[in-house]
């Protein structure tokens, strides 16, 4: 029985590390090829996180102006974190597109090591108990790094190259918004497409607000590119 726990645990990161490959791979070839194959990506992936956040909703204690609220929220939140996705690749190109998404994979990343390598303080106990204030520094530190970098090389201009630190605060508050959320509805997940990982929402509830502000700076001017 003492093995049992350590040997499951390693099983269930395999497949979070197979399935998070899987998940890149496609996502940054949808991005190279843009056009109809980015497209579609945003199409599809954006129709499953509104189906699973309404879903959330109607399975929730919420109540009142607040269940309406969340109702109206979900796809407005989603169409513009879509459109500001959209903008980003074909405004600003490939580079730019993978450096807005690698800030939120190196947040993830950063904030899992990070928790599990330190623990700690809880960040929100009552809403993800998993979360550490040292896995919020370890991703913004990793986001940082990464957003420096990448940014660099994608040439983005009109914003610091230091924004990554700030945009993981974004992505954690996207994160724990959405567990807010499941515990309101009583679940884990908010569905079970991607092996390991859960919903298509549960890996792009910090895309979505990171998304949103950078296409509302892409659209005002503000996030350019050297070419």
């Amino acid at each position: 029985m003492t093995n049992e726990a350590p040997a499951k645990a390693k099983s269930d990161l395999m497949v979070r590390l197979a399935s998070a490959i899987v998940m890149v791979a496609i996502a940054s070839a949808a991005m190279w090829f843009g056009g109809v194959a980015y497209l579609a990506l945003l199409g599809i992936g954006g129709a499953l996180v509104l189906v699973e956040w309404l879903s959330l909703v109607r399975k929730s204690t919420l109540s009142g102006a607040l269940r309406h609220g969340m109702m109206l929220m979900a796809p407005i939140a989603t169409l513009v974190a879509v459109v500001g996705l959209w903008m980003i690749r074909e405004q600003l190109g490939f580079a730019a597109a993978l450096w807005a998404f690698a800030i939120v994979w190196a947040t993830d990343v950063g904030a899992y090591f990070a928790g599990r390598a330190f623990g700690g303080v809880r960040l929100a106990p009552t809403i993800s108990p998993s979360k550490t204030w040292s896995g919020l520094i370890g991703g913004m530190m990793a986001a940082l790094v990464v957003g420096a970098t990448l940014g660099d090389r994608a040439g983005i201009e009109g914003v610091p190259l230091w924004i990554g630190a700030p945009l993981a605060l974004l992505s954690q508050a996207g994160d724990l918004g959405q567990s807010w959320l499941k515990r309101k509805a009583g679940v884990k997940d908010s569905g079970a497409i991607i092996p390991g990982h859960g919903g298509v929402f549960d890996r792009v509830d910090g895309v979505l607000p990171v998304a949103i502000l950078l296409g509302a700076l892409v659209y005002a001017g503000q996030l350019t590119v050297r070419f």
